[in-house]
């Protein structure tokens, strides 16, 4: 799949992907083209790009986006991230994406990335083979070639392509790069920008060394908690390693985790919350990520999570005819489900057919309960406590009440006064 803009080097590397079709007609070729709506030219761009993959001899889709804007919001990073979600958007597993990033672009990024003081990893700038999302390879074969030279293959190839009259407006940082920095610099050293992607490929490789230790260490310190679906990050572990290294674990923590990095600054600042007293709350919203500490453990969730809807279980008020019965289930969110299965044997709750029950997320610190295998019942609050739910989670535990009564907490306990006895069945309790 090509990332097809119109522009040059696109239209230069369509060329040359419809040359590669016809000598490999085993694969599936498609080109895409993300009309952005951001330009009165973006029809005429779209119906040129139409009729090249015609002459082509390729398909094509158009995606239309919505361009994120507003004061604090960079005009060519929404587009950028819009255009890459709608990319996703048409790739299956296992397929390829390419785009037709070349040399002069890399050295763009490579001082966008020293301007923003951007340590290895973003000075390692774009490879010419990345992961793109977990399923899919990126794939630039332009990379080590220069924009002159893209140039001058399409004048001899005779290829019409787009020009985008925002590649000329020098208030976005890459064209103030490209229009009135790049040009000085190649002027007075032409092989700035091969020499300069050779230092991006050394970044890369001492990159990869970091990340293959990060890679070693960082297992070690991922835990599985009961109320997390990831794992979680050990900061007992953390605190162990040389602090060298614990920016880089935390930030292969986080990339782990599938979040987009912070800055280094940003990094700096939740390791230092991370360090201050075992007591301290700490919560740290970066975007689309919440950090949150709870005991000697990191938790990393996306920023919005799903509410859960109490609801009535009345199903529960009889006993099934057999213990093969089907369990019951019911939707928490839209991934999780409760269910209840008829059981003979474990900690189970014994309800009377007459009993009203309900499912409810959330009560009063005070409400008492009394968990089986516990010698007294203890105010909630402080159940959650011994228990070592955080405290986000606390209102999304599935409680199960009987009348005005708090008689199980699913996944935690069975309240002893409701526990089926021995040689009795009763409702067993999980999430799914």
């Amino acid at each position: 799949m090509l990332a097809y803009s119109g522009g040059v080097d696109s239209e230069v590397l369509a060329y040359g992907l419809s040359r590669y079709a016809k000598q490999h007609p085993e694969f599936n070729y498609l080109l895409v083209h993300v009309h952005h709506g951001l330009s009165a030219n973006a029809a005429s761009w779209q119906a040129h790009c139409e009729r090249r993959a015609r002459e082509y001899g390729l398909p094509i889709s158009v995606k239309q986006v919505t361009v994120a804007s507003g004061s604090r919001i960079s005009l060519e990073a929404a587009a950028r991230e819009a255009r890459y979600d709608a990319l996703r958007t048409e790739l299956a597993p296992g397929d390829i994406l390419i785009t037709a990033h070349h040399q002069d672009d890399q050295l763009e990024t490579l001082m966008l990335a020293l301007k923003r003081g951007l340590g290895p990893k973003g000075l390692a700038a774009m490879g010419e083979v990345q992961s793109f999302t977990t399923d899919n390879l990126l794939l630039r074969p332009l990379l080590t070639t220069s924009r002159a030279q893209i140039e001058t293959f399409a004048k001899a190839e005779g290829l019409s392509h787009i020009e985008d009259e925002s590649n000329q407006d020098s208030r976005f940082d890459r064209n103030f790069l490209r229009n009135e920095v790049l040009p000085i610099i190649t002027a007075r050293w032409p092989a700035f920008a091969a020499t300069a992607s050779r230092s991006a490929q050394l970044c890369a490789e001492q990159q990869a060394l970091i990340d293959e230790e990060v890679s070693l260490r960082l297992p070690a310190m991922l835990a599985s908690v009961p109320y997390s679906q990831a794992a979680v990050l050990d900061l007992k572990a953390l605190a162990e390693q040389p602090g060298r290294w614990r920016p880089h674990l935390l930030r292969g923590f986080i990339e782990h985790r599938g979040f987009a990095l912070p800055s280094a600054a940003q990094l700096g600042d939740i390791l230092a919350q991370l360090e201050a007293k075992a007591d301290a709350q700490v919560a740290i919203r970066i975007k689309s990520m919440l950090l949150r500490r709870f005991q000697h453990y990191l938790y990393l969730d996306p920023v919005e999570v799903e509410a859960r809807q109490a609801r009535s279980l009345d199903e529960l008020g009889s006993q099934p005819e057999s213990l093969d019965a089907t369990p019951l289930c019911w939707s928490l969110d839209s991934q999780s489900k409760l269910v209840a299965n008829w059981s003979m044997t474990g900690p189970r709750l014994h309800l009377g057919e007459a009993d009203e029950v309900r499912l409810c997320f959330g009560a009063p610190g005070g409400l008492r309960c009394h968990p089986h295998g516990r010698d007294k019942g203890r105010e909630l609050k402080k159940l959650w406590q011994e228990f070592a739910v955080p405290p986000w989670e606390r209102k999304r535990v599935p409680l199960i009440f009987s009348g005005e009564q708090l008689v199980a907490a699913v996944g935690l306990w069975v309240d002893k006064r409701y526990l089926a006895p021995d040689g009795e069945g009763g409702w067993q309790f999980g999430l799914a």
